[in-house]
Parts: C-alpha cells; sequence; structure tokens
C-alpha cells in the first residue's frame, strides 16, 4: 500500500513540474523521429499549445498526463500504425491517464467504467480472458494507434473537457489527414459522436476502412457497443487490406 501511495505522489508531483518552453515546445517532444516529421508542418501550433499549458500550470492547475506521458501515442513510428481508436480526452484523475486513449497505468483500480465495457466486450468478440489491469500499450506496440482528440485535461473532478477547443483539436486533425494520406492500410474505430465527427477526414479512400458504434460508456454502451464485434472486425478489414491483424488479447 505504501509503495501505490508514493507511486502515485510521485505521479501527482510530476504532473506539477512546471513546463518550460521558451517558445519551442516541439524541439521538447519525446516522440519518434517519424512523428515528427509528420509535425513538423504544424510546430507552431504545437508551440501555441506548449504556451497555453504553461499558462495553465502558472495559474496553479495540475494537468494530467504529466508530460513525460501527454505524447506517448507518437513514440510508435508513424509507418507502422494500422489502427486507429479514437478516445476524447484524458482521465481527469491525478496518476490514471497515460497518454494512450482509454488506457490506464497499469497499478489503477479499479478500472474506469468505460475500459470494463470494452473488456467485456472484446471478451464476448473474441473469447479472450479480460485483461488483469487497464495498460493497453500492448495493443500499441503492434501499431494500434490510441488517440485521444484532445490531449491534456486538468487534472480535478469536473475536469473533462476542460482543454477542448483551445487547440488540440488542430493538431490531432492533421495526425489523422497524415494517417490517411500515407495510402497504407488503416482501420479506424470510431466510438461515440464525438469520434464519429472525425469520419468526413477518413471517407473516401480505399485504404481506410471505418468501424463505428455508440460510445462504450455506461450511458450508451447498452444501445450498440455490446456486441458490435469491433475486434473481429478490425482483423478482418486488415485481412482485406493485406495488413497484419492485430492480437488484440492483453
Amino acid at each position: 500500500m505504501t509503495n501505490q501511495f508514493n507511486q502515485q505522489e510521485d505521479l501527482f508531483s510530476s504532473a506539477h513540474q512546471p513546463l518550460t518552453t521558451s517558445g519551442d515546445y516541439f524541439s521538447t517532444l519525446n516522440i519518434d523521429d517519424s512523428w515528427r516529421q509528420v509535425l513538423a508542418p504544424i510546430a507552431p501550433d504545437i508551440n501555441a499549445m506548449g504556451d497555453f499549458l504553461a499558462a495553465e500550470q502558472a495559474a496553479g492547475y495540475t494537468i494530467a498526463p504529466p508530460e513525460e506521458d501527454r505524447w506517448r501515442a507518437f513514440r510508435y513510428p508513424f509507418d507502422k500504425v494500422t489502427v486507429l481508436i479514437v478516445g476524447q480526452d484524458p482521465y481527469p484523475t491525478p496518476g490514471h491517464a497515460m497518454g494512450l486513449s482509454f488506457s490506464l497505468r497499469p497499478e489503477v483500480k479499479p478500472l474506469a467504467k468505460s475500459l470494463v465495457n470494452i473488456f467485456a466486450e472484446l471478451q464476448s468478440d473474441l473469447g479472450v480472458d479480460r485483461p488483469r489491469n487497464g495498460d493497453l500499450s500492448a495493443w500499441s506496440d503492434q501499431g494500434v494507434m490510441l488517440l485521444n482528440r484532445v490531449l491534456s485535461v486538468r487534472a480535478q473532478t469536473g475536469g473533462a473537457g476542460s482543454h477542448r477547443k483551445k487547440g488540440w483539436e488542430k493538431i490531432t486533425d492533421h495526425v489523422i489527414t497524415s494517417l490517411v494520406n500515407r495510402g497504407t492500410p488503416l482501420v479506424a474505430i470510431l466510438w461515440g459522436k464525438d469520434a464519429q465527427s472525425l469520419s468526413p477526414l477518413l471517407s473516401g479512400h480505399p485504404n481506410v476502412k471505418q468501424i463505428k458504434s455508440v460510445h462504450p460508456s455506461p450511458l450508451s454502451a447498452s444501445r450498440g457497443f455490446f456486441g458490435s464485434r469491433p475486434f473481429t472486425t478490425a482483423n478482418y478489414y486488415l485481412g482485406k487490406l493485406g495488413a497484419p491483424q492485430v492480437n488484440w488479447a492483453l
């Protein structure tokens, strides 16, 4: 218990570390070199987000996830991405968000309710055991990009959505457009209206397939998420596109 408390305390403290950008936040990002090239055209927009985050911290807000995790989805090679799962924004509870949409740090209990429902559908769809924790990074290792529409949030009760419409959406639109324009296989899993608003960016491209359903939130999961079989469908599309299938078991 003491070790877990110390881990949570360390994570909370790291999120409090002042963000120093010197106007060039882009150059400080811990991302794969392939993504650095992709993001270079929007470096000014990323620098503006760095200024915004620094101002938030200067005003006393803790930001989730901490800076060292914020760009985790971009540490995997751009050309290896074959599946895109779009989330909304990070978990606002300190110590929970880890920079991958829907994913939780392995020590976090209990699991977020949306993730519980994702795991229930995973078990129903593929017959695999439910994962022991909420860490989805094994999917990322196989080319599944777990991308939040917004990469940061105020880490506090009621913080959800606090960094929407501050500039992240322009950045993630560029990310998605860049993935589409590669001309290589991409399966996009869009859960809920927020993610599905990106459908126009993904439409009209023979290399891209879309899988849509309601969000796995407890508020909507029973209205079409359960039984939608997104994991089997994703692997079917990957096979049709000539891309390796994903081992979804965690």
